[in-house]
């Protein structure tokens, strides 16, 4: 085999993988088991989030088209994207949600963030997150202008957790994020460049410096709170950036594609 052929061949092992596992999708027939290899697929994270994010726009669109008004097919786009992913990301929003505002101590919270049971903190996030997310939906009402927004929410927001696993160590030795490894430099580096492209080209420069800007403050806010609170970050923590991500590229979106100008 040619080394083009093997790149091509390690590519889409990672996409496979990313895929795997932020979504439901039957892509992979099984976890890998190769040491570093969900660590060095972390760069596909945000071209999965492309496809999760065209899945919720395809739907909006045929919404549109048969009638529905915005604010039901932004609601259906939402259920779709929700459906796709498991819900994987909602579940860690809520559970960060519940352990970080209902836990006086470090183990306290951590074992709040493992109860399957959702509280009256979880709850409050996951509505907050759900009705903002809709309401920036129905704002832009145009279809091409909600699938530009929709694709660069899903890729800009999970871009960014490469770095965010490299740069905050697992407050836990166990669990998906400390078995899955710190990222490599490279992988880091790509991640963050399709996130940043995927910007770019749906929101223009200007207004993806914008966004750059908000996740970078979301994540740096994100890393001290949960250092202080449970020492470091797991994948609840990382379900939780992912969903502040998707919320402020969505509401810069809503804010400068507004009826899809």
């Amino acid at each position: 085999m040619t080394p083009r052929a093997d790149i091509l061949k390690d590519v889409v092992a990672d996409l496979r993988i990313a895929a795997s596992f932020v979504t439901i999708l039957p892509v992979a027939s099984s976890k890998p088991s190769g040491e570093g290899a969900i660590a060095r697929a972390t760069w596909a994270l945000p071209a999965a989030g492309l496809l999760v994010g065209l899945a919720g726009a395809l739907v909006y669109k045929v919404a549109i088209r048969v009638g529905l008004p915005p604010d039901i097919a932004a609601l259906l786009a939402l259920a779709t994207t929700t459906l796709i992913t498991g819900a994987l990301h909602e579940d860690g929003l809520a559970d960060t949600a519940d352990g970080l505002g209902g836990g006086r101590t470090r183990e306290r919270r951590l074992e709040i963030m493992r109860d399957s049971r959702i509280g009256s903190y979880g709850v409050c996030a996951l509505i907050l997150s759900f009705g903002l997310r809709w309401s920036a939906l129905a704002a832009i009402a145009n279809p091409w202008a909600v699938m530009l927004a929709l694709c660069a929410a899903h890729a800009a927001a999970r871009a960014g957790l490469p770095a965010f696993m490299l740069l905050v160590a697992p407050a836990r030795p166990d669990g998906l994020s400390a078995n899955a490894g710190a990222p490599p430099g490279r992988s880091v580096a790509t991640s963050f460049a399709i996130g940043t492209l995927s910007l770019a080209l749906a929101l223009g420069p200007g207004k993806a410096l914008v966004g750059l800007v908000l996740l970078s403050l979301a994540g740096l806010m994100l890393a001290r709170i949960a250092i202080r609170q449970i020492g470091g970050q797991t994948g609840d923590i990382l379900g939780a950036f992912e969903q502040v991500g998707e919320i402020l590229i969505l509401l810069v979106a809503a804010a400068f594609l507004h009826g899809g100008g």
